[in-house]
């Protein structure tokens, strides 16, 4: 019996350094291959639909994500060759595939897409050209030469430029399949006897004219349709094609004043009606900004930034420092910046995870604190083990989860490698050029220039407009300044409002996290995750637990001084701008400012160490929102153009 089956959509997506085309599948209508003398039903991908949307080529990107691999195969001719000899196309699409597979979403699936994507390129021998098709056996021992000349004939077609490879022995073979990360597993039969078969997990890579990697498909996200879609963008990209008119007519329209504005800050994720504000890529509009004009005059509310004697703000600083921020050949696998946790748009923060995530994914312990005004703090990290921003980069950039450099000289001689820094390093710092400090010392200038004041309560306090508050943001400030005590951490002056304290404090949440990661104790031992806009899941933690490896302690600023009276103390984060940095806390277990004020309200979680200063309080709803609406008012009024300033910033490509 034949399974129904169809392709519905795609979709295009973006974030800070990139945008990939998505097949959405799903089950409707039938189809089927005849493939080695067999009818194989096709999964989804391979079935084509009316219905189906491709993305506009050239209207996304498609980030490097490696280089391709190189290693010794055959021809179906039997002649050796090397497999970046045979790339030779400025667009190639590699599969490894076996020719005994019967697995509907294995290699039948990825042939029979890519004999579809050679119809479709053949409407367009301009495109088709430009493009080769290359699939190598991962079954060296059964698929000869000959056997997988015998095997093309099947799927030639005129103008289409495919090649049939396999290896000379299983040992040529294994360092490709390692460098692609290809797994395989014989099958058995109930004898132990192989079966011919493999347990293999389908991938088709789409490899650019620098032998880069640009995307990586699996069976659920292989389609024709964007395939092709992807291949005649990286043909825009390179210039081998011109854009038709009819695809700059279809391209969506940019509103450039909301590509002006800074993006989703996820506010109402909490609740069902949230809609996102994201901005696709290539829909942002970048601007620069003369920064360092910006620092002739602190914004009204804060002092002036303070810049040390020996490192000060120069115009080239600045503009090395905001380059290498946005540079993601600064971690270990050229994937990962600093703006990829400190997202502009999100406020320098990120508001998509409550704790970062580095390279290959690995977990981080804490949230990714904003980066605005951190020109004034005295105390860098939730833990305070830095002081000088100078100082600061080198501790994300040399932690294993986070950007993962083995060195300090392993960053520098990378970037010594790399086109344009050496000079832009020696302009920057004449005589000196790049070295540990210099590099400390452009991204410190231009982190100092994100400082952010004259916020609506700024205007009220301190400009002499007191209808720059709203009334309930008016009584919120007057319980943030009085009964409920916030400003006892969260200080200011009658001069400027710095809305910290840059002390350590603790609030009982590092106490809280501590208690139950040692217990199983608590909503029945579940843990609650949110998993869409209002909906919540309770999962049992035995699950989680299948899932995760064993999270780790955090003792705060206790792991610096070693002092058991610092126990689970953090630094008092400043509150300005607040309302962009969601979620909240060292850990980023409180969502939203609601949660935040509530959490105080309800006095903290009582430990030993809790701060004095935090007790219960009877806050009325009203009152909470008065204080939210509060919190909401210190948003500084020079967002937009920092934000602006920050898609100007190129970013790091790892194939140039």
């Amino acid at each position: 019996m034949k399974r129904s089956l169809s392709a519905t959509s795609v979709t295009s997506c973006a974030a800070q350094s990139c945008a990939f085309a998505i097949a959405l599948i799903a089950w409707a209508a039938g189809g089927a291959l005849a493939h080695g003398g067999e009818e194989h039903v096709l999964p989804p991908s391979a079935v084509r639909s009316a219905d189906f949307a491709t993305p506009v080529p050239g209207t996304y990107s498609l980030p490097p994500l490696g280089v391709a691999a190189d290693g010794e195969v055959l021809t179906s001719d039997g002649e050796p060759a090397r497999l970046h000899e045979l790339f030779g196309a400025e667009a190639v699409l590699l599969s490894f595939v076996y020719t005994r597979c019967s697995d509907a979403d294995g290699c039948p699936l990825a042939t029979a897409v890519l004999h579809s994507v050679g119809s479709l390129l053949s409407q367009d021998p301009g495109v088709s050209s430009r493009v080769r098709l290359l699939s190598l056996s991962f079954d060296p021992e059964h698929d000869t030469p000959e056997l997988m000349r015998a095997y093309a004939k099947k799927f030639r077609q005129e103008g289409l430029d495919w090649h049939f490879l396999t290896a000379e022995s299983e040992s040529a073979l294994a360092p490709l399949l390692s460098a692609y990360r290809q797994t395989r597993v014989r099958e058995l039969d109930d004898a132990g006897e192989a079966t011919g078969q493999f347990a293999h997990l389908l991938r088709v890579f789409l490899i650019d004219q620098k032998r880069a990697i640009r995307q990586v498909y699996s069976a659920s996200l292989l389609d024709p349709n964007a395939l092709v879609a992807d291949v005649k963008t990286l043909l825009l990209e390179s210039g081998a094609i011109a854009t038709p008119a009819s695809s700059a007519q279809e391209a969506p329209r940019i509103d450039e004043a909301a590509a002006r504005r800074s993006g989703d800050d996820r506010s109402g994720y909490d609740r069902l009606g949230y809609a996102t504000r994201s901005l696709a890529l290539a829909a942002r509009v970048g601007r620069p900004v003369e920064l360092l004009d910006r620092m002739s005059k602190p914004p009204l509310g804060l002092p002036a930034v303070p810049v040390p004697d020996e490192n000060p703000l120069t115009i080239e600083k600045i503009a090395l420092g905001r380059r290498l921020f946005f540079e993601r050949r600064l971690s270990h696998n050229d994937t990962l910046s600093c703006a990829m946790c400190h997202i502009p748009e999100q406020g320098f923060a990120s508001n998509e995870m409550a704790t970062a995530v580095g390279i290959e994914g690995r977990s981080v312990r804490r949230n990714a604190p904003t980066i605005y005004n951190t020109a004034y703090l005295r105390h860098l990290f939730h833990d305070g083990r830095e002081t000088r921003l100078e100082h600061q980069v080198w501790s994300p950039l040399l932690a294993r989860n986070e950007m993962g450099n083995p060195s300090i000289g392993a960053v520098l001689a990378k970037l010594r490698d790399i086109n344009g820094y050496a000079h832009a390093f020696e302009q920057a710092f004449p005589g000196r050029g790049l070295t540990m400090s210099t590099l400390g010392m452009a991204l410190a200038s231009y982190e100092r220039t994100l400082v952010l004041g004259d916020s609506a309560f700024d205007r009220f306090l301190y400009g002499g407009e007191p209808e720059a508050l709203s009334t309930v943001a008016t009584r919120g400030f007057s319980l943030f300044s009085g009964r409920a005590g916030c400003s006892s951490c969260h200080t200011f002056s009658a001069e400027h409002a710095l809305l910290t304290d840059d002390a350590f404090h603790n609030t009982g949440v590092g106490y809280r996290a501590a208690i139950e990661r040692g217990t199983d104790s608590g909503r029945g031992g579940n843990l609650r995750v949110q998993a869409a806009p209002g909906i919540h899941l309770d999962v049992p933690r035995t699950i989680v637990a299948q899932v995760s490896g064993p999270q780790q302690n955090d003792l705060g600023r206790y792991e610096i001084t070693g002092d058991p009276a610092d126990s689970w103390r953090y630094r008092t984060p400043s509150l300005r701008n607040v309302a962009l940095s969601a979620p909240y806390m060292h850990d980023g277990s409180l969502a939203t400012l609601r949660d935040v004020v509530e959490y105080y309200g309800q006095g903290g979680v009582p430990n030993e160490g809790l701060d004095s200063r935090i007790r219960r309080l009877t806050l009325s709803h009203i009152e909470v929102d008065e204080l939210v609406a509060f919190l909401e008012s210190l948003t500084g009024d020079d967002v937009e153009r920092l934000v602006e300033d920050a898609y100007a910033a190129s970013v790091g490509d790892p194939a140039h």
